[in-house]
């Protein structure tokens, strides 16, 4: 089994413009005569890789801790795209999806400067997609993500945001993608990961 790491780095990641960046602080240091190493940070729930919860846009949404993990775990199917994602373009990745192996339609990842467009959005809550990623730090245009994201968690979508696909090949793996357990919060960062099937 082969394991990808298909996330950023946290403190010199992508943010979304308008989030605070991640600050890191050294609390101790060795070297300066401490008993350890230790590390202090600041960041948004929505730093680099990271999954929005339905409250994210919703206020009686359910908060990260309250989504089910398996919505995060499971078979995934990796697909290439550039330019916006029409309705036709979600039923052939879908249909690609379901070829190379059922499972790894419940949930896709998409490779490429993508942007979920509102149809397609429709397409991947009809058939009932447990989770969506792609490797902008928005699903949805990003100078206006708000109709995208009020589709998909709407139906309680997790959206995976941030996520880096460049050396992946089309086709069926393993995700885990399970965030940090941040009780109330609307998002968590995580460290996404694909195994090979």
């Amino acid at each position: 089994m082969k394991v990808f790491d298909i996330s950023q780095e946290v403190f010199g990641c992508k943010v979304f413009p308008g989030d605070p960046s991640p600050e890191k602080k050294t609390i101790l240091k060795i070297s300066d005569g401490a008993m350890c190493n230790l590390t202090a940070f600041n960041m948004c729930a929505h730093n680099g890789t990271h999954v929005d919860a339905p409250y994210h846009f919703y206020d009686d949404g359910k908060t990260i801790d309250e989504v089910a993990l398996d919505k995060f775990v499971g078979y995934a199917y990796v697909a290439g795209h550039e330019g916006n994602i029409s309705a036709e373009d979600a039923k052939i990745i879908l249909e690609k999806a379901r070829k190379t192996d059922i499972r790894a339609a419940e949930r896709i990842l998409v490779k490429g400067n993508a942007t979920m467009t509102a149809e397609a959005a429709k397409v991947f809550v009809q058939n009932g997609i447990k989770l969506f990623g792609n490797e902008s730090q928005t699903v949805g245009p990003e100078d206006a993500p708000k109709e995208v994201h009020l589709i998909m968690l709407g139906a309680e979508i997790v959206l995976l945001e941030g996520i880096r696909l460049k050396n992946i090949e089309e086709g069926a793996y393993i995700l885990n993608a399970a965030p940090l357990n941040l009780s109330g919060s609307d998002g968590a960062p995580c460290r996404a990961v694909l195994m090979t099937v």
